[in-house]
């Protein structure tokens, strides 16, 4: 997204196996991004991580039959940009964003 100029320096996940993946750390590296972890046992930030998956998954993942995962992936940027710009968050001052 550098384009509307927004950068990416770190991005927090849970502790899956998904996340751990060599091909993701490849990828974070080559962006020079930093990739950290939610501490197990830590409700606060794995609240967080856990509600947005499970969000995602119902309302973008799960939410209609795709043909593709091509078509599936045309349908994320849509998507986060409602959760991050239409949705409304509960959080400091009520007002949150995910990327």
């Amino acid at each position: 997204m550098p384009a509307r100029g927004i950068i990416i320096k770190r991005v927090l996940n849970e502790n899956g196996s998904g996340y751990k993946a060599k091909k993701l750390n490849e990828a974070f590296g080559i962006l020079n991004v930093k990739h950290v972890f939610t501490q197990p046992y830590t409700p606060p930030t794995n609240g967080k991580a856990e509600r947005f998956i499970q969000t995602s998954l119902r309302e973008w993942a799960c939410a209609r039959t795709y043909t593709s995962s091509e078509q599936r992936n045309l349908f994320l940027e849509p998507f986060l940009h409602m959760y991050n710009w239409h949705r409304s968050h509960r959080c400091i001052n009520g007002f949150a964003r995910v990327c």
